[in-house]
């Protein structure tokens, strides 16, 4: 049986830039073997485009939710799709 892979675009408000958030999603989603990449957006919310399987999806979005000791996540947004499979890797965008 073959694992379902799935893609999901989140977006993270709350106290998330400048306090190593970015360096934490790459972290925890690099663990998990998920592709995809973080960037900060101009509102000071974070973005997370991350695709692989649907279980390390849902153990990211609880890191996500919990945030490093640094940050005050207030709400984490996710619209989950099919995978594109267009990014390999994970990368931190500025």
């Amino acid at each position: 049986m073959t694992e379902s892979i799935q893609r999901a675009d989140i977006i993270i408000s709350g106290h998330v830039q400048g306090v190593g958030f970015r360096y934490f999603v790459y972290t925890k989603a690099t663990e998990l073997g998920l592709n995809g990449y973080t960037q900060n957006l101009r509102d000071g919310r974070v973005e997370v485009i991350a695709e692989g399987p649907v279980d390390n999806l849902n153990k990211l979005l609880e890191y996500l939710k919990q945030g490093n000791s640094y940050s005050s996540v207030e709400n984490v947004e996710v619209a989950k799709s099919e995978p594109k499979y267009d990014i390999k890797g994970f990368d931190i965008r500025l």
